[in-house]
């Protein structure tokens, strides 16, 4: 693509060198450079791009984004993009080099503590049954309308995801239902695109080792918000949020007269209002006011926590022009969501659950639910991961030993700390007699497998859908739910050959 052309999507930009040139690719990567290409200089957490400018000259780039003036010294042939803001150039050049593809589709974001992968699980299954095809972008996979692979972020990098909408756009999908992560809102990943909905689920903390501190991890989430009321791109995006939060209440508060808002959750001032809430081990039904209108919703998930993530889904399904009527009715056809309450067998009468809850309120919500379904005991098997936040590693053990009638701590995803060291944090907040720790987490989903007794729930928490575990100079293949189905298997030969052997 042109330069000139491209050079259009910039607001603020001092051009040294021509324009007339063809950019192949961007890169924002010293390990991805091209000839013809144009390299983007960013300052990250730990390297400066900047850095890396004479080893892009050298291979033979056309063009350098950078946030410093050009040298004296540039070789002609180079063109230098002088920008304010490296991440806000590139993203805004990406959309452009892809065509904008966020123009054609109805695109929904989904940003919050927890419920972000559930709620984009739920609404991109409502896109898929109504229009036939949808994309969704997410922690678990992405599926651009053909295929789907694993993801490796929550939400791409700028150019990635500018690649990613453009291929869901020429594969015919209509929406995307996709994760927005609070890293890629202060890394302007989804800078200078468009959105139909943008939803904020909650706000616990988590995330605290990059943010800082909890309201810096609020106005991180709230900036995206603000950011589309105040350069909406073009489209008419309609802010859908959880006023039953005391964050997203105050974020409602805030927006009110910049967007239209949508407020979900059991209050009465709800737009997208749940009561009458039953269920049982196998699903949910609950009474839904929306519009003026009332209905019954009937899906296969369950717990509390779970109403406001399909809460959010119809209501950003609504603001990206589905009907409620027809979205409640798609719901009883719900899929389940890999590692979210997660039902994994049964044996000798006790059943496991795996969940990705990994910080507090997540893990109680989780007990919470499981408790409601009355189990003779509920036995929590969790961990913390290193390298994160360590102050919720105390409160994570307190929401265990209160919620559980057993405890197992164990690891989680240790990387370059100690797991005895972090077992020592949990096991500072999680104090009942009833409690074990056990380093090696397939021994400790083995022995909570095997010390269960008809009637009992174990709840496997902490890495849900993730298939591997981090150590410190190494990453083993690991799943939970597969280490639980082998210790289910276990448990049900060690009962038939007692009942063949008396």
């Amino acid at each position: 693509m042109i330069l000139r052309d491209l050079t259009k999507s910039l607001s603020r930009v001092t051009i040294s060198g021509s324009l007339d040139v063809d950019i192949t690719a961007l890169t924002a990567s010293s390990r991805e450079l091209t000839t013809g290409g144009l390299f983007a200089a960013i300052r990250g957490t730990s390297t400066d791009g900047h850095r890396f400018i004479g080893e892009a000259i050298a291979a033979g780039v056309a063009a350098i984004l950078a946030e410093t003036a050009p040298p004296a010294d540039l070789p002609p042939a180079i063109t230098w993009l002088h920008v304010p803001d490296s991440r806000v150039a590139i993203a805004a050049l990406a959309s452009a080099m892809a065509g904008h593809p966020w123009r054609d589709l109805a695109l929904a974001g989904i940003t919050g503590t927890n419920g972000k992968t559930t709620t984009a699980f739920l609404l991109h299954h409502l896109m898929k049954t109504l229009w036939h095809r949808a994309g969704l972008l997410g922690t678990i996979v992405v599926d651009d309308g053909e295929s789907i692979q694993p993801a490796r972020h929550t939400t791409p990098g700028s150019i990635e995801l500018a690649t990613l909408l453009g291929r869901m756009r020429d594969h015919g999908c209509r929406g995307v239902a996709m994760e927005v992560s609070s890293h890629g809102i202060h890394q302007q990943r989804i800078a200078g695109i468009g959105f139909d909905a943008c939803v904020f689920t909650n706000l616990t903390q988590d995330h605290l080792d990059y943010h800082g501190t909890l309201e810096a991890y609020f106005q991180a989430k709230a900036a995206w918000f603000h950011a589309l009321a105040a350069d909406p791109h073009g489209k008419h995006p309609v802010a859908v949020i959880n006023t039953d939060d005391s964050y997203g209440a105050a974020l409602a508060q805030a927006l009110h007269t910049k967007l239209p808002v949508l407020r979900y959750g059991f209050g009465v001032h709800c737009d997208f209002r749940a009561n009458n809430l039953r269920q049982t081990a196998r699903g949910m039904e609950f009474e839904l006011t929306a519009k003026g209108k009332s209905y019954l919703v009937r899906a296969p998930l369950i717990g509390r926590f779970n109403v406001y993530n399909l809460l959010a889904a119809l209501a950003a399904a609504a603001a990206c022009g589905i009907r409620p009527r027809l979205a409640v009715a798609a719901l009883a056809q719900a899929p389940q969501v890999p590692g979210r309450m997660e039902n994994v067998g049964n044996a000798g009468g006790s059943a496991v659950f795996v969940d990705y809850a990994h910080t507090p309120d997540a893990l109680e919500n989780a007990c919470r639910t499981l408790r409601e379904l009355n189990p003779r005991r509920l036995i929590t098997v969790f961990g913390c991961g290193g390298d994160r936040d360590q102050g919720k590693r105390p409160l994570m053990g307190a929401v265990a030993a209160r919620h559980s009638d057993a405890c197992i701590i164990t690891s989680d995803n240790p990387r370059s700390e100690d797991p005895l060291a972090i077992i020592r944090d949990i096991e500072a907040g999680c104090i009942t007699p009833n409690r074990l720790s056990i380093p090696d987490r397939a021994e400790a989903i083995a022995a909570a497998v095997h010390a269960s007794l008809s009637g009992d729930i174990i709840l496997i928490a902490g890495k849900g859908h993730e298939t591997t575990q981090q150590f410190s100079d190494h990453t083993i293949d690991f799943d939970d739910r597969k280490h639980a189905s082998k210790a289910l298997r276990d448990r049900a030969q060690a009962i038939s050959d007692q009942r063949c052997n008396p």
